[in-house]
């Protein structure tokens, strides 16, 4: 994403999705976002989101952010009311990748993940990361991969947990992960 928005300010060339504005939080123009990840830290601590929805793709100031019951609840700068909050429902959030905060040597955001091939511990190809979802406990890895034997062109879909048990490595540079998991899994 490149080019300006109606405003004059640049878009970043790294935003990533994060979440979407769930609804109105409260008659003072809050809003609930849906984080897609399990701590948000990347909405909580960037002061400017990027919206996709009033009108296209546009910058907001966060007034203040905090999580609260699996949600981020925030106080956008120019929206003072409820009705203006409620607009806002369905729109993705945006942060740029390089405000993310900086993560322990183990540890990856699912942005990272997508896109990465995957093979097992024997060598075979099992796919492509393609989503990412969590069941509470743990992510897990959607990868689709090719047709499974007899199947008529259909590709394949897996759905691993992203666990030590499971994932063995995470090579970002070579766009590689090695998991235990056998073709007939």
């Amino acid at each position: 994403m490149t080019g300006k928005t109606a405003s004059g300010v640049q878009i970043p060339d790294d935003l990533v999705q994060v979440g979407f504005v769930s609804g109105a939080y409260g008659v003072v123009g809050g809003i609930k976002v849906r984080p897609f990840s399990e701590d948000a830290d990347a909405l909580l601590h960037v002061e400017t989101w990027w919206l996709d929805k009033p009108g296209g793709l546009r910058d907001v100031d966060v007034k203040r952010a905090k999580f609260h019951s699996g949600d981020v609840v925030a106080q956008l700068v120019g929206v003072v009311d409820r009705n203006v909050a409620e607009s806002l429902k369905g729109a993705s959030v945006f942060i740029p990748r390089s405000l993310f905060p900086t993560l322990q040597e183990d540890e990856f955001y699912w942005s990272d993940l997508i896109g990465l091939d995957v093979e097992n511990l024997q060598g075979e190809r099992l796919g492509q990361v393609t989503d990412m979802m969590s069941n509470g406990p743990q992510s897990i890895l959607r990868i689709t991969g090719p047709a499974a034997a007899g199947a008529e062109g259909e590709a394949q879909e897996r759905l691993i947990p992203f666990v030590e048990q499971f994932v063995i490595t995470v090579d970002k540079d070579a766009k590689k992960i090695v998991v235990d998991w056998g073709l007939d899994y």
